[in-house]
C-alpha cells in the first residue's frame, strides 16, 4: 500500500520593514502599466499590475488603470511602514503622470522623480511607422 505524505501548509506572514524608504518603478507601455516597489538596496517588496488590479484587454492602458493600480500598491506598501518613496519611470504610456499623483494622493510621500525611459543616441534604426 502507497502511504501518503502529509504536507503543511506554509502562510507567509507580512513583514513589517525596518526603512521607511522604497524606490518606486513605474513602467508604463502601450499596453500596460507595471509598478514595483523595492527597498532601497533594489529587493521587491511588492509589485502591481493593470491586469492583475482586474482591468483587461485595451483598459489596462488607460490612466484610471494606472491609477487605482498604484492606489492597489500604496495600501499594501503602507502596511509594511514605507512612508516615503523615490520615483523611476520607465516608458511611453498614459499611466505615467496618473500613477505618480495617485502614490501621492495615498500618503507617500515622494522624495524624487527620474525618467529613466531609454532614448537612443542614433543606434538601430527604428521600426517605420505605423499606417492607421
Amino acid at each position: 500500500m502507497a502511504v501518503k505524505k502529509k504536507f503543511k501548509k506554509t502562510v507567509r506572514k507580512k513583514v513589517k520593514l525596518l526603512e521607511s524608504e522604497g524606490v518606486a518603478y513605474i513602467k508604463s507601455t502601450f499596453n500596460n502599466t507595471i509598478i514595483t516597489i523595492t527597498d532601497l538596496k533594489g529587493n521587491v517588496i511588492a509589485w502591481s499590475s493593470c491586469g492583475k488590479v482586474g482591468f483587461k484587454n485595451t483598459k489596462k492602458s488607460t490612466s484610471y488603470a494606472a491609477q487605482q493600480t498604484s492606489k492597489e500598491i500604496a495600501n499594501r506598501v503602507a502596511n509594511m511602514g514605507i512612508r516615503a518613496i523615490h520615483v523611476r519611470v520607465c516608458g511611453p504610456g498614459s499611466g505615467r503622470d496618473s500613477a505618480v499623483r495617485s502614490l501621492q494622493a495615498q500618503g507617500l510621500k515622494i522624495i524624487s522623480i527620474k525618467d529613466t525611459t531609454p532614448i537612443p543616441h542614433n543606434g538601430c534604426r527604428p521600426p517605420k511607422k505605423r499606417r492607421i
